[in-house]
């Protein structure tokens, strides 16, 4: 049995934060109802990469990620009838889970603010961009937009050029990936605490009040006042000799702020002369241009005669800390993933068998589990409303 097999949830979600909000619950056992558009399905279905196959709505790599484990049915949420439905299926599940944009869960018949009144025992988990009440401006928003108001912009990469503009971020949906794991979290402490006094919970989870959050040290310090609250990009440079640096079979990242990590530095770049001249505290204390800029030269020459495995070998060894950066295939095929089985074949009727990510942790009695691929659209409408029927039939609430 998995951690969370005795629960149901409804996943109104269409985009990334709450699909893999979904996810991550389905993956720990429960069970997860997807609604989806007629013809079409989620938006999701249609954002690539793209595997063959003639059906457009199930070629999408992304979706087959975001929805391993979950049962779709098609429901018209524009329609009365579907409505209806909808508010048969909320007197059987646990949770629902949602991502469009605030206002919406409320013409739907889920209005956040008499959620207590109507379904006390629900919880309803909202990822919206900015919360359920931003102004106007802030109602519509994308990554990108969350990414750059949470300062992101200016703390990756720390170092940027103040001349040319900040860069968009890893990958195309960094803020809807943090916020889907911040909720799951939430749902399931909810879920926890719902089992001692058997009231649900409305969450309200803003991709922005996640992605401040993990803006770490430097918000912290303009909270306490020890930094100038101000729009200058530099406010978030470490101003250290860490970053990014070329060796010989690719590229390196490396990141030194303690007086034991100066030490290991010295030693592994072989102690020159003009080390002795810094205190051992410089890093934290002694930050100066001319003192990074021999660090860097210096950490530039060692790493020309190496690979980066064998450079992040050493420099570990000692106590610093350097990894690799690596490829698509180099993530694939490493030795830690490979002992991990971090990743895990999956078999989807039309994409095939492939490779997907699992998760980062391992729970020895309810371990997380792939069991099914994402389903195909509306495979599982007829049972699931059948079943919703039966229930009506035979007067059954919640199964």
């Amino acid at each position: 049995m998995s951690a969370l097999s005795s629960y149901k949830i409804l996943e109104l979600s269409e985009g990334v934060a709450g699909e893999y909000c979904g996810k991550l619950l389905a993956d720990f056992g429960a069970e997860v109802i997807k609604i989806e558009r007629p013809g079409s399905g989620s938006p999701t279905r249609h954002l690539g990469p793209f595997g063959s196959g003639n059906d457009a709505n199930e070629r999408s790599g992304l979706f087959a990620y975001l929805n391993t484990n979950k049962r779709s049915i098609v429901l018209d949420l524009e329609a009365e009838t579907g409505v209806e439905t909808l508010a048969l299926l909320l007197d059987k599940v646990d949770v629902v889970i949602d991502d469009h944009s605030s206002g919406w869960l409320a013409g739907i018949g889920l209005d956040p603010e008499s959620l207590e009144s109507v379904r006390p025992g629900l919880v309803l988990c909202s990822i919206t961009a900015y919360g359920q009440n931003p102004p106007d401006e802030r109602k519509y928003a994308e990554d990108l937009t969350v990414f750059h108001t949470s300062g992101w912009g200016f703390h990756t990469p720390g170092a940027g050029h103040e001349d040319i503009p900040p860069l968009k971020g890893p990958g195309r949906f960094f803020c809807n990936y943090e916020a889907g794991q911040e909720a799951a979290m939430y749902v399931v402490a909810s879920l926890f605490d719902r089992e001692s006094d058997s009231r649900g919970r409305f969450i309200d989870v803003s991709m922005h009040e996640v992605m401040v959050s993990r803006a770490d040290y430097v918000v912290a310090q303009f909270v306490a006042g020890e930094m100038d609250v101000t729009d200058w990009r530099g406010g978030f440079d470490m101003h250290g000799p860490g970053g990014i640096f070329p060796c010989k079979d690719g590229f390196i990242y490396v990141f030194m702020a303690t007086p034991d990590q100066w030490a290991a530095y010295r030693k592994m770049i072989g102690d020159p002369e003009w080390t002795h001249d810094l205190p051992p505290d410089w890093l934290m204390k002694g930050l100066t241009p001319e003192r990074i800029a021999l660090t860097r030269r210096d950490l530039c020459e060692w790493l020309k005669s190496r690979n980066k495995v064998d450079a992040a070998h050493e420099a570990q060894a000692l106590g610093i800390t350097l990894v690799p950066v690596n490829t698509p295939s180099e993530v694939v095929a490493s030795p830690q993933y490979q002992h991990r089985k971090y990743f895990v074949d999956v078999t989807h009727p039309v994409l095939g068998t492939v490779k997907y990510p699992s998760v980062p942790y391992r729970m020895s009695e309810t371990p997380a589990r792939v069991v099914t691929s994402a389903p195909l659209l509306g495979k599982d409408s007829e049972e699931v409303l059948s079943q919703l029927s039966e229930g009506i039939r035979t007067g059954k609430g919640r199964d």
